[in-house]
């Protein structure tokens, strides 16, 4: 049997970027985390367990954007938790401003720095996963292996899509860190799949689909 398993780079915790699959993981920062954390080792196990059981244990970085056609996004109720529906929703007037949790960071500008994958090299990520999946555990990181600040991504949305999005710094939220990254060889040589999409396209397509 075969179980494909969408995992987070949480599980990492807090420890340096990039993130490599075989370094041992850290203590998650927060509930969500600890819920992939512990599912992966319940998957781990089995397979351990089961000899013809096949996993692929995909940590997602930060997934973005929209299909390019503009039917199907992120699109979540009241305050959004992620970044880029926050930035869309601002953007088009539904919110008055963005909030940015904390511009202390030691990051280029202050604000916490993420590895944002567009969606639909998410989807191709997993197609792969489903077309080389092998017995025993495999883990892949799922990410583009660049780091973008928060700033750096109201700015190209800013920039590409023509839109002011006002923001307000707030202090810090708990549970975040300041930098994640992937490490994205494995993935690379093993599913022969690599993340196509850019910044631009990210940006592009989420307000596409915000406007659609």
């Amino acid at each position: 049997s075969k179980f494909v398993f969408s995992s987070s780079a949480t599980v990492y915790g807090d420890q340096e970027s990039p993130f490599k699959e075989d370094m041992e993981l850290m203590e998650t920062t927060n509930p969500y985390g600890e819920t992939k954390a512990m599912s992966e080792r319940i998957l781990k196990d089995t397979a351990k367990a089961n000899e013809d059981f096949g996993v692929s244990l995909l940590r997602y970085f930060n997934p973005v954007g929209a299909h390019e056609s503009g039917l199907i996004g992120e699109d979540p109720n009241g305050i959004p938790n992620n970044l880029m529906p926050f930035i869309t929703k601002v953007g088009k007037g539904e919110l008055d401003k963005l909030y940015i949790f904390g511009n202390d960071y030691d990051t280029v500008d202050g604000t916490g720095v993420r590895d944002y994958i567009h969606v639909v090299d998410l989807a191709e990520g997993h197609v792969a996963a489903l077309e080389n999946l092998n017995p025993g555990i495999n883990i892949y990181n799922l990410g583009t292996g660049k780091g973008t600040s928060v700033l750096e991504m109201v700015d190209a949305f800013k920039k590409v899509n023509k839109v002011d999005v006002p923001y307000e710094i707030v202090q810090r939220r708990k549970g975040d860190i300041a930098k994640s990254f992937a490490d994205v060889s494995k993935a690379e040589k093993d599913l022969k799949w690599k993340a196509k999409r850019g910044i631009e396209e990210m940006v592009r397509d989420a307000w596409r689909f915000e406007n659609s």
